[in-house]
């Protein structure tokens, strides 16, 4: 099983509006490398569910039901999108302050490459931030 972290500004699509829906489509990412991290997704796989420019932080797990498959919101047929469901919130959020704070998360994709909205997590990183999520 791998691990991803994908991003969502609050005030357009947040954690408690995918926990209301229980279930979503990831739709409307254009980055190349970002849809080839969606490409790569299996089902099954864990994403943390990061609140970007507003929080920035970590707020909860999210699992891929559905692997990639055309974005019916591009209009050229270009992009991919997976299908994910909620699984829980943290019990703490992680901090974008927090991650780069440890120096051991310096080459965490949300750090090196902080505009990519869908970034794949190694088990290592994966397991020190789920440490920081439940304290």
């Amino acid at each position: 099983m791998a691990h991803w972290l994908i991003k969502s500004e609050p005030s357009v699509y947040g954690w408690a509006q995918f926990v209301k829906e229980k279930k979503t489509s990831w739709t409307g990412v254009r980055n190349a490398q970002a849809a080839i991290n969606l490409k790569a997704m299996k089902v099954g796989d864990r994403c943390f569910f990061y609140h970007s420019n507003e929080g920035k932080e970590i707020v909860g797990i999210a699992e891929v039901v559905k692997t990639a498959y055309p974005d019916p919101t591009d209009k050229e047929g270009k992009a991919v999108t997976v299908d994910v469901k909620a699984v829980e919130p943290v019990k703490t959020p992680v901090t974008l302050a927090a991650i780069k704070a440890d120096p051991r998360l310096k080459d965490f994709g949300l750090v090196r490459q902080s505009r990519l909205s869908v970034v794949p997590v190694s088990d290592e990183q994966w397991k020190m931030i789920m440490k920081m999520a439940a304290a």
